[in-house]
């Protein structure tokens, strides 16, 4: 059950590329608060499901 949340959480997902040591950055709009960035997209997307997790 929570396995389905957090993929139907992180295909909400957006995400930018931005000046940074980590350009991506992205959020989840519904829920506030919950960010990430990643030196890769696959970085990105693994730190946002980990903080989704918790």
């Amino acid at each position: 059950m929570l396995i389905r949340y957090i993929h139907a959480a992180l295909e909400r997902a957006k995400y930018e590329i931005i000046d940074d040591e980590e350009p991506y950055y992205g959020e989840i709009p519904e829920l506030e608060g919950v960010w990430a960035t990643g030196k890769t997209l696959e970085e990105y997307r693994r730190s946002l499901e980990e903080i989704i997790d918790e």
